[in-house]
């Protein structure tokens, strides 16, 4: 009987492969061919991007656990508090036939030409025009925005390390000390419709991005964003 189960259990194995396979392949296939699929990849394809983007989206599998009433009409939407953006979701409501409410697992790629590293960099890195390429990256694979512009990176030094061809993203690069504390400062003031400019003296640093205090004519102090070198502005 031995040599009979070594001669069986290839083709058992063989078997159950196939029979797997085809559970999973008839599994994927009905996913795909889910009526609601299409028109949630149709929701997402919409997202906003710069001019030139290719939008990509793979819709995923509602959580098997679900017991659903059947439905008549389904309804993809976009949840208040999501974005079309990477990694998401999109709601899916039945409005005919039951009343349900889920959410299915999106993925949004946003293809653009962005600067991407030419080769492998260190944190601390001063970037290089010879750094920099211009390739299409996903700009949705990170919440930071990419580097469209060459002159933007140029000259900033790297906050992490960068590989072979990874987008360079803004919290990619150290902020910018853009004046000192003492120094002179001018201070724009920007409402609806008008801006209004003086000058000051800093009271604290004026990092790239971050607030700083001023003492303008008068003795006054206001805060605003440091935005520029030795510019400050306050918004209304």
């Amino acid at each position: 009987m031995q040599p009979v189960k070594k001669s069986v259990r290839p083709w058992l194995a063989r078997l159950l492969w196939l029979a797997a396979s085809a559970w999973l392949g008839c599994a994927t296939a009905a996913r795909a061919a889910e009526p609601w699929a299409a028109e949630v990849r149709q929701l997402a394809s919409h997202t906003p991007g710069p001019a030139g983007t290719r939008v990509e989206v793979a819709v995923g599998s509602l959580d098997p656990r679900l017991k659903l009433a059947p439905c008549a009409r389904i309804t993809p939407y976009v949840p208040a508090a999501a974005r079309l953006w990477g990694r998401t979701h999109v709601g899916l409501r039945c409005d005919e036939g039951a009343r349900w409410n889920v959410f299915v697992p999106v993925t949004v790629q946003v293809f653009a030409k962005a600067w991407a590293a030419t080769q492998a960099l260190p944190p601390g890195t001063v970037l290089q025009a010879g750094h920099l390429q211009q390739q299409e990256v996903d700009l949705a694979a990170q919440a930071s925005p990419v580097i469209r512009r060459p002159e933007a990176a140029i000259g900033r030094t790297l906050a992490r390390a960068l590989r072979p061809g990874q987008a360079v993203r803004e919290a990619d690069l150290k902020a910018r000390q853009w004046f000192a504390a003492g120094d002179i400062v001018r201070v724009v003031t920007v409402g609806a419709g008008f801006s209004i400019s003086t000058s000051g003296q800093a009271l604290s640093p004026g990092v790239e991005g971050r607030d700083a205090k001023v003492r303008v004519d008068g003795g006054r102090i206001v805060s605003g964003r440091a935005t520029a070198a030795h510019r400050v502005e306050v918004a209304l």
